[in-house]
């Protein structure tokens, strides 16, 4: 393990590496060059600049062999414990079969008898009618030990019926607040329990990961990340246990992208939880590390349209109920007013149109409260919203975090999605071009592991509005089609606007002479091919302020 070069480059002149051969993309509407010099983990100059350095003559010499030299991406919202975690326990990622989990829980369980609870994720929520996952199901393959599934949207799990019974839920137990428990007709729990109030049931009592089984995940997300070119990543829920890992990878040399943390506020223990918050952001400062900031406080206004728990204007089709308001509209706008007045970044998750409404009106509370912070409030996911309220993003300088993967007609949408919002709501979804068509800020994000990580294919799909099969022809909702260049512009420099790189002497998110040289060497550049080709594009190196994180070299394995 070696002192991380965004160490070193405060502390010496550092060595230099010179990139030609191949395509400098800097950044969107940019001149792109031949060349381009790394010095002490900055980017230095490009093209004949470049090569005219007095540092080019000693450089380390890097072919591109043709390839295509861009920005790193960056990764504006996403949960890597989580992802890492995946990892462990019963692979279940990816299995299309109700009957494929209950097999690989039951291979896993009689692998590992010494282990008192199963806990894995995520399976997804599609292969049943609504979602509604019966815990017999998990009974055939575990009966006497507890089992806990989360699944792709980590707002839901599936228990089998050990597990709901050492949680006390039962046929007499209460709906809990924010949260709900879907029933059998003689009221006994199903097997699945929706949101923070319900899934806290079953959190309660079991045992969850170890400090070093969560340290494990964070380097696997780590790597995960350096393999798909990504060097700054938004952690979108971190809580007091998530704050100690981060904190002691950090000491122990394991952090292997920039991280930002944004804590979570829970509505049932707020204000009293601000100082709690204020303290875990003091003791990242206190650690002064330069790959870890702890900026920003993670709000729900909402759950997600799926489960019926994303908060609607109108009705969901299937019942007169709009959906679930985590926070009240009023406390949720004196508790953004409270943490802007700190210094802290809002970051709200938004799903439904009456959640997004929600969460600009508590913004725009806190601006006639504080005035203008500089705080660069983001709301996330943005998936269903008027034409009003998109308009005002421009207006109240709030930067919209998509996640462009899920703007296709994939099984997801179609089975669980459209049912629930029809047709008209549905076309409405993701309207990715009419926010970067008004002039706001845009930056993308996966939410893994609720979907791939992989930028590369979320550019595939903001770039084509279709399937990986190529559905619907021409693509869903075409009026809202990115071309791939600015697709490229939003996982980097819009990125970066989210995370205050944009300028400065810690900025990155574009080839910019002083800017750290995060970068991304493509075998090919995507803006020859088809956006659908992108996803294949191979990932040669990522580089973090100048030094290699994938392929990893024998210094950092």
């Amino acid at each position: 393990m070696t002192e991380h070069a965004a160490t070193r480059a405060e502390t010496s002149a550092g060595p230099a590496t010179l990139f030609h051969g191949g395509t400098v993309w800097p950044e969107l509407d940019a001149p792109e060059s031949d060349a381009l010099l790394v010095v002490a983990g900055r980017v230095a100059a490009l093209g004949p600049a470049a090569h005219e350095h007095p540092a080019a003559a000693d450089a380390a010499r890097v072919d591109l062999a043709g390839g295509f030299l861009m920005p790193a991406f960056a990764e504006g919202h996403a949960h890597p414990i989580f992802g890492g975690l995946e990892a462990q326990g019963p692979q279940i990622v990816g299995l299309t079969s109700v009957e494929d989990i209950v097999a690989e829980v039951r291979r896993y369980a009689e692998a590992h008898p010494e282990e008192d609870w199963i806990i894995g994720a995520s399976y997804n929520g599609s292969l049943v009618e609504d979602g509604l996952f019966d815990a017999r199901w998990l009974d055939e393959a575990v009966a006497d030990r507890p089992v806990m599934l989360r699944a792709w949207d980590y707002h839901t799990v599936w228990c089998n019926s050990r597990a709901l019974e050492l949680a006390g839920i039962h046929a007499d137990t209460p709906e809990p607040a924010l949260g709900e428990i879907p029933r059998r007709e003689d009221g006994a729990p199903l097997g699945v329990l929706r949101e923070w109030g319900a899934m806290d049931l079953i959190n309660a009592v079991q045992p969850g990961y170890d400090l070093e089984d969560r340290l494990t995940a964070l380097r696997t997300a780590g790597e995960h990340y350096a393999a798909l070119g990504t060097t700054w990543v938004q952690d979108a829920w971190v809580e007091p246990a998530d704050v100690d890992v981060y904190v002691e990878a950090a000491r122990r040399g394991q952090l292997l992208v920039r991280t930002n943390l944004a804590l979570l506020a829970d509505p049932r223990r707020f204000p009293a939880q601000l100082p709690q918050l204020l303290a875990a952001r003091q003791r990242i400062r206190d650690l002064g590390h330069p790959l870890l900031t702890a900026n920003t406080i993670k709000f729900f206004a909402d759950g997600v349209i799926e489960n019926e728990t994303g908060a609607l204007l109108e009705p969901y089709c299937t019942g007169q109920h709009r959906g679930m308001e985590v926070w009240q509209p009023e406390a949720l706008a004196r508790a953004i007013a409270a943490v802007e007045a700190e210094g802290f970044q809002p970051f709200v998750h938004a799903i439904g149109d009456r959640a997004v409404r929600t969460a600009l009106d508590a913004i725009e509370h806190s601006r006639a409260v504080n005035g203008e912070t500089g705080t660069r409030p983001v709301i996330t996911h943005v998936q269903l919203a008027t034409a009003e309220d998109l308009a005002r993003f421009a207006r109240l300088g709030v930067i919209a975090n998509l996640q462009p993967l899920w703007a296709q007609q994939d099984g997801l949408m179609t089975v669980l999605t459209v049912p629930r919002l029809g047709a008209e709501r549905s076309d409405r979804q993701y309207q990715s071009k009419t926010l970067t068509d008004s002039g706001a800020t845009v930056s993308f994000g996966s939410d893994w592991p609720c979907s791939s990580a992989d930028v590369r294919e979320g550019i595939a799909i903001a770039a084509t509005r279709t399937t990986v099969a190529g559905d619907p022809a021409g693509g869903w909702t075409p009026e809202q089609i990115l071309p791939l260049e600015l697709c490229l512009s939003l996982a980097t420099a819009g990125t970066a606007r989210q995370a205050f790189a944009d300028r400065g002497p810690a900025a990155w998110g574009t080839l910019t002479p002083g800017n750290a040289a995060d970068l991304l060497w493509l075998a090919r550049d995507p803006r020859t091919e088809s956006p659908k080709a992108f996803p294949d594009n191979p990932v040669r190196a990522t580089y973090l302020a100048g030094e290699q994180t994938f392929p990893a070299t024998p210094e950092r394995m």
